[in-house]
């Protein structure tokens, strides 16, 4: 199969263009005609081809679609958008399920053009339980998280045999389903980790089980907690319809000091602190 480099093709009509309008526009206004003269270029003959560049891959099937893909990042040609539009215009999960275990780079493109799919998430989470890379990681569990019930049981399993447990959690606070055992392990680890308050008051404030306000209510009257603390463990309280309307001095936090060094909203702007007053409905 022989591969156009269209990137290419375009950058040398591109640059003619530009030597010829360079005093028609400023340097901010180019950033918005490019992306249209590339769009306009997908629709424009190659004599060289009798076509355009978006005719030449809508005439390949589904294989030579995806064998086209892994020929350009093998290759290190470019890989034009669009062909990675045809593809993703077409249903080729199946197709593309196999680059998740590829090269770097054909994961990367396979996770970006499957995305959340549901045949797709399963094979998410064994990447994220096995890969050492931490973006990998990251880009598995937000994908994942977009279909968490697909595999809270996995997920479960997970935490419990202490595989990726701050991922797992992550994930479980996304499921929609109401389970005992997801609640369990979210006020598990918010009463566990006295490091990461904020990030675990997080957790049970995306799961939105009301079970977990107590657990809330009794760690944000805590005198030892610090303002962000504060701060999310009341944005959790309030997103589970609770309140907390008890008066606190955090003038001496530190935490509160950089926020209003660097202008940032602090006391009852942000959640009533000091004043004790309720959040406007």
């Amino acid at each position: 199969m022989k591969l156009y480099d269209f990137d290419a093709m375009f950058d040398e009509k591109l640059s003619a263009y530009i030597a010829k309008n360079s005093q028609k526009y400023k340097e901010e206004e180019w950033e918005d005609i490019i992306p249209k003269l590339y769009n306009k270029f997908g629709d424009t003959e190659v004599k060289s081809l009798g076509m355009t560049p978006r005719q030449y891959y809508a005439g390949m099937s589904d294989e030579d679609l995806v064998k086209c893909l892994k020929q350009h990042l093998k290759s290190g040609v470019p890989v034009p958008e669009f062909l990675c539009d045809e593809i993703y215009g077409r249903d080729l999960t199946e197709k593309l399920l196999p680059m998740l275990d590829g090269s770097g780079s054909e994961r990367e493109y396979a996770m970006n053009l499957i995305g959340s799919d549901d045949r797709a998430v399963g094979k998410y989470m064994e990447i994220l339980s096995a890969c050492d890379d931490g973006d990998v990681k990251n880009r598995c569990a937000d994908l994942i998280k977009e279909k968490a019930d697909l595999v809270a049981e996995k997920a479960i399993e997970n935490f419990n045999g202490g595989v990726e447990t701050e991922y797992m959690c992550e994930i479980l606070s996304r499921c929609v389903i109401k389970d005992d055992r997801i609640f369990d392990i979210l006020i598990k680890v918010f009463r566990g980790d006295i490091e990461n308050i904020c990030l675990h008051a997080g957790y049970l404030a995306a799961y939105g089980d009301e079970r977990a306000l107590p657990y809330l209510l009794d760690k944000i009257d805590e005198e030892g907690i610090s303002y962000l603390e504060y701060r999310e463990l009341r944005f959790a309280i309030e997103a589970l319809g609770g309140e907390y309307d008890k008066e606190r001095d955090f003038s001496e936090d530190k935490y509160y000091k950089l926020l209003k060094d660097h202008g940032e909203g602090v006391s009852e702007d942000i959640f009533g602190a000091f004043s004790g007053a309720k959040k406007s409905e």
